[in-house]
């Protein structure tokens, strides 16, 4: 399975997303654990199944399996944060943004991948969940790092696609259901 078993999926209508998808997959600004790791994150950061299992398929192809359990693991952590964190954004009270978080993350401080990737990766699924908060964050952080703005619009580029992809063939399944 690949990113042509996705595009196969995708109606007529969502011609524009499967182009995208073709151009993403041939991006070369990332480095290609970059690039399948983010394709890989933000999949998990949807969890449409198909489209989960033809991506993955296409990461395990380049990525190690520690950048594959890393990419995974951005999604799982961004899961968690992003909720927690875009809450506090949201919420008027400014006392809860004062108290400790009091959530692991260990996997912050030693992903087994590099950590530029990592937060390109993180980048990709918070900005797939909404947490603008947690975009800054690790946006400021791939800044610290001097990644150009054009490596972290690719993985937001990725992210969209993804996601946008990942929804419409949720919802073609579901009416043919």
């Amino acid at each position: 399975m690949s990113i042509d078993a996705v595009r196969d999926l995708l109606p007529a209508y969502a011609k524009d997303i499967s182009l995208n998808l073709s151009s993403l997959a041939n991006e070369t600004l990332l480095t290609e654990q970059q690039k399948w790791g983010t394709f890989l994150a933000s999949v998990h950061a949807v969890g449409t199944p198909a489209v989960v299992r033809a991506l993955e398929a296409q990461a395990a192809t380049v990525l190690s399996p520690e950048a594959m359990n890393a990419a995974k693991a951005a999604a799982a952590i961004m899961g968690m944060n992003n909720i927690y964190y875009r809450s506090l954004h949201l919420m008027h009270n400014p006392e809860y943004q004062t108290l400790p978080a009091r959530l692991r993350m260990n996997i912050l401080a030693n992903p087994g991948v590099d950590k530029i990737d990592f937060e390109l990766w993180s980048t990709a699924v918070s900005a797939i969940n909404g947490c603008g908060a947690c975009i800054d964050a690790h946006e400021g952080e791939l800044k610290k790092h001097a990644v150009p703005s054009t490596h972290i619009q690719a993985a937001l580029r990725i992210a969209a696609v993804v996601h946008a992809a990942s929804r419409i063939i949720a919802s073609e399944a579901a009416l043919a259901a």
